[in-house]
């Protein structure tokens, strides 16, 4: 399957958040391969991609902390001006909403992280244009 998991953690938007969440995963052994941090007002949400997605999610919960996996797409996209653009007009054009999405250029490959609540169209429409979609294991080797 061409989807990956990340591991969504949801906090109080509050100094020493980010110190707790990731001290507990580094002290299950966990390796954190991506990262990102949003907040809205007084909560936020991590997410993470990481090596052993249920010994996060098992670590998380024993902390007592809201924790849930989140299905995405890592779509590989030429490194070069425009690449977000075309992806983005591919699928409004399918109708299919860009509900967040990321990226990173690792080895002069880019790689844009999406969320949609579409993602099994989004999936399809994204394959059918020739576009490369990495798997987990993909992922966090880069």
């Amino acid at each position: 399957m061409s989807s990956l998991n990340l591991v969504a953690v949801f906090v109080e938007n509050k100094p020493g958040q980010t110190a707790r969440v990731t001290k507990t995963l580094a002290d299950a052994g966990v390796n954190i391969d991506w990262v990102t941090i949003a907040n809205s007002g007084g909560f936020g949400v991590m997410k993470f991609l990481v090596d052993k997605c249920d010994l996060a999610v098992r670590s998380i919960k024993a902390e007592g902390l809201m924790v849930s996996l989140l299905e995405v797409l890592a779509v590989e996209v030429d490194n070069q001006p425009g690449a977000l653009q075309s992806v983005a007009a591919l699928l409004a054009r399918n109708s299919i909403n860009l509900d967040n999405c990321s990226g990173f250029v690792v080895n002069n490959r880019a790689i844009l992280v999406i969320e949609a609540h579409e993602l099994a169209q989004a999936r399809t429409v994204l394959q059918k244009e020739g576009l490369r979609l990495l798997t987990q294991g993909e992922m966090v080797k880069l």
